[in-house]
């Protein structure tokens, strides 16, 4: 049975009874009629939010067929389903008020490759970037290219008839679709390829629906066709959505895909998928050609497509300055100075692919000779070559990030995705522009533009802010604007991600032929359940498509919290559901527990999304956030113990509390910070779970296993005194059990024993006190560094801060170390803010105290080093925040002083496994770590790897020592024990060390301790 958490509506009883009706029936993938799964699959990456009634995660086809089944009923035909893939829409295509089947979780096999004959066959569940690593070996890949490429899934290309860049070259979705197997809503399972005349005469025979399909599509192609020609535009893009241009393929054969490919799930369940694979182009080159105005790069590429690229990709000002201000931009500014000429306003990135050299470099010199021979011709202000997969990827990733990072402008006014992918042809392109962007003047509007002018398709996204009700009206005023120019410049209102709520403009579109569509949902889908409301709707059901102004937005939800809440959670208010989170790959660092589960609630969208609705129903109940936590903090322990008490107990008897869902959610994040470094938004979800678990408790009881964790800074220095005493019963097996029930922990680490103390003393290395400093020479502070301890190397790796300290005075450097003091961030993490605000500013007190001096500070452990620039920026003021440097920051600013001592150093190499925090908050520091093992004659290769699951102590606390597991698995474990990479591994986490010890009893080097090894 489903559990019942409140009084339900009779429609809501409905959904719970066919839910039970499913589980009864076998259903064996998952059920979620939980709030919290709702929310989060209320969002996509539109400007819309619509509550499902449930979400249901199929296993197999068989699960589908049940479902379809069921829904098939008489009882349960008033139901509404939608399929959902990746969840990347622009257009409100997956959102539905009914159920959610969402079959990335579980369907997503690769299930055969055929190198021989180039094609596989995946489920709809695959993401394009996965089924590409798997293909990668065989020299093949699937295409088209799209800029969500980690996180879309196959059946989600296919329902919206996906392209993006090199279609010009590859064409669509539905070009590399040999066959699909779809569940029809009777729970047939059909498998649909081309049909030769004889094969499609015998199933326009059959009695069923099936034979009903295939009679109507024939009927429409054979008697429709003049009209078809006249709808339909000559474009690359053509027209996603019952492509009834295409039910006859250029051979003349019947192909029911091309209706499926672009249904928006409106049509069927896409099950399985057989797809076409191409060889990858041996070599790839990029020549960047920068302007002085995006209109010159538009009206430019025209010029540009008679060299024959493979893709000419554009990129205006503000997304490049948005890019420069993020992580991606490391990886790609040596191919984007700056010009003395003028302000670069717009960059065109023009694709070669080749299978030679010899070949590549006659393609290029098309182009390259007449740009040297046209310098400074129609705006050019110059270009720059990239060669090699490597760079042209490091290049895309930009352009890939770029559309996530329009969504982070400043401000409450965001550019939006609603009227983003309209298509014309090439050469009405830049006038088509110069006309959409004369609307957005008048309309005193920002925005940011990007896009694929190769095939006349532009992303331009207006910059507002939906909550604020004065605004909505430009939603629909814009456009109808720009619905009359793509009909001026002969193109389509959607050339590229699909109709979704948009659908409203269809019937004007296809006039004399939108019945023909209706009729084909009518035949497909009878009752209108599938994803009602999008393409087409039932011919003479009396059912409405939506309305592009009639569906609630993510804003009119957002408005009802009060601003000044909105402006302390912008962490979480920000996040327009672009789903970068939700990338595949296991050795990309972006959000490990995502990974680990699979499920949508442990991802960074998934959390953002429950604290908006957390907060918003907080109001609703006349209750403030803010205001909530300034009555909790003026209340004292004893005060708030008896109504914990009384709350606990009515949540263990079961009693329904939305936050105990954001709880679950909450406590499932590592902490890592890789959100907050690598969303495009910027959503940092440690942040806004510190805030949530600070007010959860103080309306609930606290584990134990929070003070033991929070409190360990604090008393750590007076337990290292006596490590045996301390170590003795953590080795215990009854006591291990103990704690691992009672105090929620495990496998808590053993305290070094040896003594910090007598290591110094032995080593000549002073305290950094006002004494010592003083009576340093000039000479002598320029060769001084402060060394900032933390808890964990300090106390449980004691010997790795000696080693740091004795390599850096074989370097010649005077090193002396602060006295201790507690960084707080554990303190952080579990949401003790007041007691983190009260240690940061001691600890800020100490290591201020040292700014006079012109002395460098430096950490030995990213995590807790880099709490001083983002959590000590944001609750102390970037001002009072202490300017600490990871080592090799420091050491990176002495890459003289570093070589004259690489004589004494045998030349190595090593392999680097760098810390989550330190790759995505502090990304130029892994270059840094190149430049110093280089600068001492060693070479150091940075791994690709995603996390390895410990993040602190969240993979010692019991509830977590499972997913932890998991996590370290999918990265960690495969290349740790690769033989290869074995003995020069090295890892610049504490933690990261910590489970590699855990996991394989074998204790991972720091790369100082590597260096030293080599002196």
């Amino acid at each position: 049975m489903i559990p019942r958490i409140a009084a339900v509506s009779p429609i809501q009883q409905d959904y719970l009874n066919f839910l039970d009706a499913l589980r009864q029936d076998g259903y064996e993938g998952d059920i979620n009629p939980d709030y919290a799964n709702r929310t989060v699959l209320a969002t996509d990456n539109s400007i819309y939010q619509v509550l499902p009634q449930g979400v249901l995660y199929p296993r197999s086809v068989e699960d589908l067929q049940r479902i379809a089944k069921l829904l098939n009923e008489p009882r349960f035909v008033h139901l509404r389903v939608a399929p959902r893939g990746g969840g990347t829409g622009t257009n409100g295509q997956s959102l539905n008020d009914g159920l959610v089947v969402d079959v990335s979780k579980h369907m997503n096999r690769i299930l055969e490759i055929n190198a021989k004959e180039r094609w596989v066959r995946v489920q709809a569940g695959v993401v394009k970037d996965q089924l590409n690593a798997a293909l990668k070996p065989f020299g093949l890949f699937f295409a088209p290219e799209l800029s969500t490429s980690n996180r879309a899934t196959i059946g989600g290309m296919i329902n919206t008839d996906a392209s993006g860049q090199g279609s010009v070259l590859y064409g669509k979705t539905r070009d590399h679709v040999l066959e699909l197997s779809s569940v029809l809503l009777d729970g047939t399972l059909w498998h649909s390829l081309p049909l030769q005349e004889e094969q499609l005469q015998r199933i326009k025979q059959r009695p069923d629906r099936v034979g009903a399909i295939h009679r109507l599509a024939d009927e429409i192609y054979q008697h429709k066709q003049d009209e078809i020609e006249r709808c339909f535009p000559k474009l690359n893009r053509c027209l996603t959505g019952y492509d009834l241009a295409h039910i006859r393929d250029e051979q003349g054969q019947f192909n029911l895909n091309s209706l499926l490919c672009g249904s928006e799930g409106t049509l069927a369940f896409i099950a399985e998928a057989k797809l076409n694979v191409l060889p990858i182009p041996k070599v790839a080159a990029l020549v960047n050609v920068q302007y002085d105005s995006f209109d010159a790069a538009l009206r430019d590429a025209t010029e540009l497509m008679k060299a024959a690229p493979t893709s000419i990709e554009t990129v205006d000002s503000k997304v490049l300055m948005l890019a420069m201000q993020d992580i991606v931009w490391h990886s790609v500014e040596q191919w984007f100075p700056a010009s003395d000429k003028a302000p670069i306003r717009g960059i065109n990135l023009v694709e070669y692919t080749a299978d030679s050299e010899e070949e590549l470099d006659q393609a290029l010199a098309r182009l390259t000779q007449r740009l040297e021979q046209e310098r400074e011709q129609g705006g050019r202000l110059g270009f720059t070559l990239a060669r090699g997969h490597q760079a042209v990827k490091q290049i895309w990733a930009m352009r890939k990030k770029s559309v996530g990072l329009l969504g982070n402008a400043k401000g409450d006014k965001r550019p939006l995705p609603f009227v983003e992918d309209t298509a014309v042809p090439p050469e009405n392109l830049a006038d088509f522009i110069a006309e959409f962007r004369a609307v957005l003047d008048r309309e005193g509007l920002e925005y940011g533009m990007f896009g694929h002018v190769d095939a006349g398709v532009l992303h331009v996204r207006p910059a507002l802010d939906l909550k604020d009700p004065a605004q909505e009206p430009l939603i629909r005023r814009i456009t109808d604007e720009v619905v009359a120019l793509t009909q001026k410049y002969h193109g389509l209102l959607w050339g590229e991600h699909g109709k979704g709520v948009r659908s409203e403009y269809a019937p004007a579109f296809f006039g004399p032929l939108y019945p023909c569509l209706q009729q084909l949902k009518a035949a497909f889908d009878p009752h209108n359940q599938l994803n009602p409301g999008k393409i087409a709707t039932p011919l003479e059901s009396g059912a409405e498509l939506y309305k592009i102004d009639g569906v609630a937005t993510r804003g009119q939800h957002d408005r009802q919290i009060e601003a000044s809440t909105r402006a302390h959670w912008q962490d979480a208010i920000n996040c327009n559901g672009n789903g970068a989170c939700f990338n595949f790959d296991p050795d990309d660092q972006m959000c490990p527990s995502w990974k680990g589960t699979r499920e949508r609630i442990h991802s960074p969208k998934g959390r953002a999304s429950l604290i908006r609705e957390w907060l918003r129903l907080l109001q609703q109940q006349g209750q403030d956030a803010e205001q909530l936590r300034a009555e909790q903090r003026s209340r004292s322990a004893v005060q708030t113990f008896i109504p914990k008490v009384k709350n606990t107990l009515a949540k263990r008897r079961g009693e329904y509390d939305f936050s105990h869902e954001v709880h679950e959610s909450m406590l499932g994040c590592l902490a890592c910070k890789s959100c907050a470094g690598q969303c495009p938004i910027k959503v940092n979800v440690p942040e806004f779970r510190s805030q949530f678990l600070e007010l959860y408790y103080g309306r609930y009881l606290r584990p134990l296993k929070d003070y033991l964790i929070g409190g360990l800074e604090m008393v750590i220095p007076t337990l290292a005194k006596f490590p045996a005493l301390y170590n003795w019963p953590l080795k215990q097996a009854w006591v291990q059990r103990l704690l691992a029930r009672y105090a929620g922990m495990v496998d808590s680490p053993l305290l070094s024993d040896i003594s910090l103390q007598s290591g110094l003393e032995k080593l000549g290395v002073g305290l950094a006190d006002a004494q010592t400093l003083a009576r340093l020479s000039d000479e002598q502070k320029s060769r001084t560094v402060i060394l900032v301890q933390d808890a964990f190397t300090s106390y449980f790796e004691t010997q790795l801060v000696l080693d740091t300290l004795a390599l850096l005075q074989k370097l010649g450097f005077n090193p002396l170390v602060a006295p201790f003091r507690p960084n707080g961030k554990p303190l952080h993490v579990h949401g003790f803010l007041s007691a983190f605000e009260r240690t940061a500013a001691k600890q800020a007190e100490l290591l201020n105290s040292y700014r006079d001096s012109g002395i460098a500070l430096v950490g030995i452990d990213p995590s807790m080093t880099l709490t001083y620039r983002s959590e000590y920026a944001k609750y102390l003021g970037a001002e009072q925040a202490p300017k600490v440097l990871l080592l090799q920051e420091w050491l990176q600013q002495q890459l003289p002083q570093l070589q004259s001592q690489a004589e004494h150093f045998r030349p190595a190499r090593f392999k680097l496994l760098a810390h989550c925090t330190e790759k995505t908050n502090a990304a130029p520091s892994i270059q840094a770590w190149q430049q110093v093992f280089k600068a001492l004659g060693m070479e150091l290769e940075v791994l690709n790897a995603g996390c390895c699951g410990m993040s602190g102590t969240f993979g010692h606390e019991t509830l977590n020592l499972a997913r932890s597991q998991q996590i370290y698995s999918l990265s960690w474990q495969g290349i740790v024990r690769n033989p290869q990479h074995q003995p020069q591994l090295v890892a610049t986490g504490y933690s990261c060390r910590s489970q590699v010890k855990r996991m394989e009893n074998q204790q991972l080097p720091h790369p100082l301790q590597a260096l030293l090894a080599q002196r």
